[in-house]
């Protein structure tokens, strides 16, 4: 059997209504010697038989994996497979026909890209608009990711590519040991940062992580997420995974309670500044509340030994 030379993986959890329409979207792609992998993680609704219903296609195939956590099923997805680029798509998104050719023909003639990912657009309920306190910067916390019509190499990880969207050369992937389970999203638990923290190593380990905008994908958005409190929940979350980043990389210093608190108050005072305006006062009011998950997570660090933690 021949070695694929790139493997799709859709990592999924109790998305059975979004999961059919993203496979579909693998099976049809416009490029040679691929394989699609789902990984259900832990799917207690008729994720399977969406998933059984396409198993005919020779490409496709299924594994389950119990644990929960979004890193776990990645480095499940990435173990099953020998491909050297390996594909991660959201459950709930559609990759364009030519989305795997594109990544599959960057890292073919760049020998020094570990990461790329592409533009990201957003599919809204249908009869639904973009509600008025809903930013630019706030619609990134719904997928949307767009740095231009040309290739970009990035430099800075805030502007890495999103998770639902996202490629990995595998040898850099097994050279620092996968996924980090403590990062990513569990269940309920909005923990994110993992893409943000994989930047971070590939950059200063002298690898390059590349924006491909022709790699395209358009996510839905669910409309449990279109009201104030799931992006406060959200930003709260973000909060935390960013106290375990540092926790990872050795930067638990208690300084870090100072700038907490100036970053919480300096969103609360651009808040109240931009009363008048819907969208920016919201969106500083969702950083402020994520400030606020970090310093407690910073507090539960210093307190708690770290055998603990």
């Amino acid at each position: 059997m021949v070695k694929p030379q790139i493997a799709a993986i859709i990592c999924t959890h109790n998305r059975a209504n979004y999961l059919g329409a993203a496979i579909d979207s693998l099976l049809t792609q416009e490029c040679d010697n691929f394989e699609v992998l789902v990984v259900d993680n832990g799917s207690t609704d008729h994720t399977k038989q969406v998933i059984e219903t396409r198993l005919f296609h020779p490409s496709l195939n299924y594994l389950y994996e119990p644990i929960l956590g979004l890193s776990v099923a990645r480095n499940t997805g990435a173990k099953a497979t020998t491909a050297p680029i390996l594909a991660y798509l959201d459950d709930d998104a559609v990759a364009s026909p030519q989305w795997l050719r594109v990544i599959i023909e960057a890292y073919a003639k760049n020998d020094s890209l570990a990461i790329a990912g592409g533009k990201v657009t957003l599919i809204w309920p249908e009869g639904v608009t973009p509600p008025q306190w809903l930013s630019d910067d706030l619609a990134v916390g719904l997928g949307a990711y767009n740095l231009g019509d040309k290739i970009l190499y990035i430099d800075q990880p805030g502007l890495t590519p999103r998770g639902l969207n996202y490629s990995i050369r595998r040898i850099f992937l097994e050279q620092i040991g996968g996924f980090d389970p403590n990062l990513g999203r569990v269940g309920t638990k909005l923990l994110s940062n993992e893409e943000l923290f994989m930047t971070e190593l590939a950059l200063k380990g002298g690898w390059q992580v590349a924006y491909l905008p022709e790699a395209l994908v358009a996510h839905h958005v669910a409309p449990e997420r279109l009201n104030r409190q799931w992006f406060l929940q959200r930003s709260w979350w973000q909060g935390v995974s960013e106290c375990y980043r540092e926790e990872i990389v050795n930067r638990a210093e208690i300084s870090r309670l100072g700038r907490g608190g100036e970053r919480l108050l300096r969103g609360l005072y651009k808040s109240l500044i931009n009363i008048t305006n819907p969208a920016i006062c919201f969106s500083n009011l969702v950083y402020a509340y994520g400030q606020i998950g970090y310093l407690e997570a910073v507090l539960k660090t210093l307190i708690t030994p770290k055998s603990e933690v």
